[in-house]
């Protein structure tokens, strides 16, 4: 019998049962082709529709307006850290970023390696556990654009409202832990951009998303694999891509449609995280948020009175199957991640045990 855990991975992380049952029927043979997704050629039309079906169903999902590009690319979030600013800071200017977490501090400093980079708000002196106000944003009118990260996996805070850049300014956002977790207007964005091994599928694809605009700014002469517009182009297939991982992405996009799109998996999503932040509010200090405001419904971060207690926490929970609840080496203690495809089951096993636990240690 398949074993199946209460999986609180923060990323890779847990996947719908539905589309890995989907894709373990297609395994060896896709459509009649007679052969796996991860066989067939990146230039079949099998394969074009599979890259098709998946960019309109994207676009129906975020209802993403015609004049956007959607791509399929490789590299991680990481590369694109260093992507951005290579094809959208024209030399001699700055980009703004506002650092909220360990993500966006990469960014930044990826972008500091390649330019000039301004931090429009940096709240690493207060150990990330709130998210800036509008009115604390130090802007420059003249940047390239303004950068931020939508949700920090690590400490557990999220945006709800985008920040507002200087007039005229494009707004890009890293938003890979909290994509297609909740509706958004993408029109406010001059760029997206998403590792999807979170909410959208497995490690391997960078899904983009581009206003066309945008790619009239990229400099000449840069390695095609690191040109948007020559990706965009050639509509991601510029070299071979990630072929079973853009299949994946779409059978996930497919399933959110099937629950009720993005206002469905949001309720969810916020009914999810209510439980758990509920649990630590109720726990009279024994269960401690890392975030005292702007609360992550993706990543929810706590402590426990001492170290030895979050270990013991993390080994009894991995005796009831349920894993990944360890915190980020770089700040420890706890943290329970509840990306899309994670059943409310799950977090009422994690709220039980919780309540358990208290009860026995506290």
């Amino acid at each position: 019998m398949t074993k199946r855990v209460h999986n609180f991975n923060p990323g890779p992380a847990i996947l719908p049962l539905e589309v890995l049952q989907h894709a373990q029927a297609e395994m060896l043979d896709y459509k009649g082709t007679g052969m796996s997704v991860m066989e067939i050629s990146h230039r079949s039309k099998e394969f074009e529709s599979i890259v098709t079906d998946a960019q309109t169903d994207l676009r129906d999902l975020l209802k993403i307006p015609a004049n956007y590009k959607i791509l399929f690319l490789q590299g991680g979030a990481s590369l694109h850290f260093a992507m951005i600013p290579m094809n959208f800071r024209p030399a001699g200017t700055s980009a703004d970023y506002i650092v909220t977490g360990t993500w966006s501090k990469k960014a930044f400093k990826e972008s500091l390696k390649l330019g000039i980079a301004k931090a429009a708000a940096n709240m690493e002196a207060e150990n990330f556990n709130h998210l800036p106000a509008q009115s604390d944003l130090k802007l420059d009118p003249k940047a390239a654009y303004l950068h931020f990260t939508s949700n920090e996996t690590i400490h557990g805070v999220e945006y709800f409202t985008e920040p507002v850049p200087a007039a005229g300014v494009p707004l890009i956002c890293d938003t890979s832990s909290d994509f297609v977790s909740r509706p958004i207007d993408v029109s406010k964005y001059a760029m997206l951009y998403a590792g999807v091994q979170k909410n959208a599928g497995p490690a391997g694809v960078v899904v983009c998303i581009i206003r066309e605009d945008m790619l009239g700014k990229v400099p000449a002469n840069l390695p095609n694999l690191l040109d948007y517009k020559a990706l965009a182009e050639e509509n991601s297939m510029l070299n071979t891509p990630p072929c079973w991982s853009i299949y994946i992405v779409g059978l996930v996009l497919k399933w959110l449609k099937e629950i009720g799109g993005l206002e469905g998996i949001a309720k969810r999503n916020q009914t999810k995280a209510g439980l758990v932040y509920q649990t630590i509010d109720e726990s009279g200090g024994f269960y401690k948020g890392h975030a005292k405001s702007d609360r992550s419904l993706m990543n929810v971060t706590f402590r426990l009175p001492t170290e030895q207690l979050e270990d013991t926490f993390a080994s009894e929970a991995k005796k009831r199957d349920m894993i990944g609840l360890k915190g980020h080496r770089s700040v420890g203690g706890m943290r329970a991640s509840l990306y899309n495809a994670l059943p409310i089951e799950a977090v009422e096993e994690l709220v039980k045990f919780m309540k358990e636990f208290q009860q026995k240690n506290g």
